[in-house]
């Protein structure tokens, strides 16, 4: 009898929401009213307290952290680690206000000779490595043609047997990715990279063949969101870019972080980079709207 009780004033409070207000109140526990035009979004704990530390006038609804950066009303939503993470945010997104979101986090570089820890990395492309993007994919087969594809290099090493043969390649909003490079550039003209990236659903899974194959089509750097990310801006209309910083090296026998517990310091000190160069160009990414 309680628990009836209970369904029946649920549903009668479900009757003043609408569905799209539901999925967000479900997922990240407030109101669609509750999030800003502009949002950030880090996977990591250490990148979210980062730019929570920074937020002025903060208030918290739920998972949505709101405030001022640089004189600019941002949202800070964590989305954990992982593209069905970063799907779930994007489906909150597009039922919202937002017009714009900009992932930063930590990625993994892939060649030494030309990618450091500590670099920042503006993905120009990232290739849909994933599962998640494929679902996608599948369910808005119009996304098709608006995609660039490539046989997954990973073919050339190993029989594909429950891999995909067909990679597709998402691209972030053109004109928002060239605010953050040029921004970046000014900062630390010598740190900033503009790669193609890799998305991974696997972190335990990079392999020396698989880090080969990737590093045979000029791929530098590797992470586990911005394919769906940039997919879902393409399908749902917003802006979306990443801003990375390099936090290991991916087979390397040092600072694998997988192999070795040594921690490069300049692994902090390029997500501080990170963040400022964010912070600095927020009030163009403003304008852009």
């Amino acid at each position: 009898m309680l628990n009836k009780i209970k369904s029946q004033m649920l549903n009668l409070g479900l009757k003043f929401i609408s569905v799209d207000d539901k999925i967000v109140r479900m997922i990240l526990e407030t109101s669609s009213s509750n999030i800003n035009e502009i949002v950030l979004m880090p996977a990591v704990k250490i990148v979210m307290k980062k730019l929570v530390n920074r937020l002025q006038n903060k208030i918290v609804h739920g998972r949505v952290y709101n405030g001022i950066l640089n004189g600019i009303k941002v949202s800070i939503i964590r989305s954990q680690v992982g593209c069905p993470n970063a799907a779930l945010m994007l489906e909150c997104l597009k039922r919202s206000k937002a017009k714009i979101i900009v992932r930063v986090d930590f990625c993994g570089g892939l060649e030494k000779n030309e990618v450091s820890i500590g670099d920042i990395v503006i993905p120009k492309t990232a290739y849909c490595g994933d599962g998640t993007s494929s679902e996608y994919i599948r369910a808005n087969q119009t996304l098709l043609n608006r995609l660039e594809s490539i046989t997954n290099p990973l073919s050339t090493t190993q029989n594909l047997i429950a891999s995909p043969q067909t990679i597709f390649i998402s691209k972030p909003n053109e004109i928002l990715k060239e605010l953050l490079i040029r921004d970046a550039r000014a900062l630390y003209p010598s740190k900033v990279r503009e790669l193609h990236l890799w998305t991974t659903d696997a972190l335990f899974c990079e392999t020396y063949e698989f880090i080969r194959a990737l590093n045979s089509i000029n791929i530098k750097a590797i992470d586990m969101e911005s394919s769906i990310l940039f997919l879902l801006g393409q399908l749902y209309n917003l802006k979306v870019a990443s801003i990375l910083s390099v936090s290991d090296l991916p087979g390397d026998p040092q600072y694998d972080l997988l192999k070795s517990n040594e921690i490069h310091p300049d692994m902090d000190v390029g997500i501080s980079n990170t963040i400022k160069i964010l912070i600095n160009v927020l009030p163009k990414i403003q304008h852009s709207l």
